[in-house]
């Protein structure tokens, strides 16, 4: 789960740094100034190498939850699509958590699983 995270974010990440035509338009879309979209995607990878490091991976979920979070209410504002704004990030949200809950013990111990009785 981690990688297919990992792997979705460095491609966002890089694609906010060397500016498409895809993320040019978007931010036009968005109302946001493209020289914004170098500082995101710095702050994004920033935020996935804290994730990867088993050290820091729950700081970096944090971080990358807040960043899915200004992403979503980026959308909000701009109406775009349901996929865009509301379920596309929570997939990435569930899969980001999911992978650190897989791979971290302490915090499966603070947030179990409870068994239906």
């Amino acid at each position: 789960m981690s990688g297919v995270v990992m792997l979705f974010l460095i491609f966002d990440g890089v694609i906010h740094l060397t500016k498409p035509v895809p993320v040019v338009e978007a931010f036009a879309r968005l109302g946001y100034p493209l020289g914004a979209s170098v500082g995101i995607g710095v702050a994004e990878l920033l935020c996935l190498v804290l994730y990867a490091v088993p050290r820091t991976a729950t700081l970096g979920a944090i971080l990358l939850t807040g960043l899915l979070g200004g992403a979503v209410s980026t959308q909000v504002r701009a109406g775009g699509p349901v996929f865009d704004t509301y379920i596309f990030p929570a997939i990435v949200g569930l899969l980001l958590w999911g992978g650190i809950w897989l791979r971290d013990r302490q915090l499966r111990a603070l947030i179990p699983l409870k068994s239906a009785e």
